[in-house]
Order: structure tokens, then sequence, then C-alpha cells
């Protein structure tokens, strides 16, 4: 992640020693995740509006509690994380994204994220394992 200009977590952060790693690489937009229920993930919140390169970026833990349109309010991208598995998908004109779970594998999913590169259109989306060390489509 080095060289990001913006870190976004998606949720279920388990450790706010992992916001302060994240922090000493990039900024850092987090929401609160299921798994995020001890006192100091209280300060997390459900939402959070991120800006990046002229592109509005809504983020939130499950995409099923999405309750706004996100085209109509303005924002480009979606990003969320409950599922943990990494996914990228267009809607009426909005990229969704789910960049996977970076921490302990979940079921049987990759250990990944997402690299999102907004500097020409289209945008594009890599998913990086974390195991294998190298891009995925």
């Amino acid at each position: 992640m080095r060289g990001s200009d913006l870190i976004i977590h998606a949720g279920d952060v388990g450790d706010p020693s992992i916001l302060e790693a994240l922090a000493n690489i990039a900024p850092v937009v987090a929401v609160r995740g299921n798994v995020d229920t001890a006192d100091w993930a209280e300060s997390l919140p459900e939402t959070a509006v991120a800006e990046a390169a002229g592109v509005n970026i809504y983020v939130l833990h499950d995409v099923k509690t999405l309750d706004l349109d996100p085209k109509a309010s303005e924002f480009h991208i979606v990003v969320s994380g409950h599922s943990h598995k990494p996914s990228r998908s267009v809607r009426n004109g909005v990229l969704y994204i789910n960049p996977g779970s970076a921490g302990p594998r979940r079921f049987s999913l990759p250990i990944t994220i997402a690299h999102l590169d907004l500097a020409a259109i289209p945008w594009t989306v890599e998913f990086v394992d974390l195991e294998k060390g190298r891009r995925v489509k």
C-alpha cells in the first residue's frame, strides 16, 4: 500500500493498532464492521464519505444496508466489505468495490486488498492476493 494517496477500510478492523499502522502509510477512512464491537470501535462511523482525485466515494460495511441512491447522491464509487469476497461491479453508472479481507482468512476466500487507480478513466481496480504477493483479476 506504500505510495497510496488514501486507504479505505470497509470495516471489521478488529484492532485499533491496524488503523494506526495504516495511517503511517497514508490517510485512512474507516467504518465500523459487525465484528468491531469493543469500546474503541464506537468512534468509527457506520458510513463515511471520501474524496480522491475529484471522485466521491461512499464507504459502508455491508452493501445490503445501503439506504441511499449513490448516483442521485452524486457518489461515483461505493466501497463495502461485509462479505469479505473481492468483487467489482457497475450498477447504474456507479462502481461497487469489495476489496475482500486483508486479515485472517474468512471462510475459503483469498486474503486480498483492492488497488483503485483514479488517474485515468476508466478507473482500474486490481485485487492483490496478499498470500501470493501478486495482483489477481
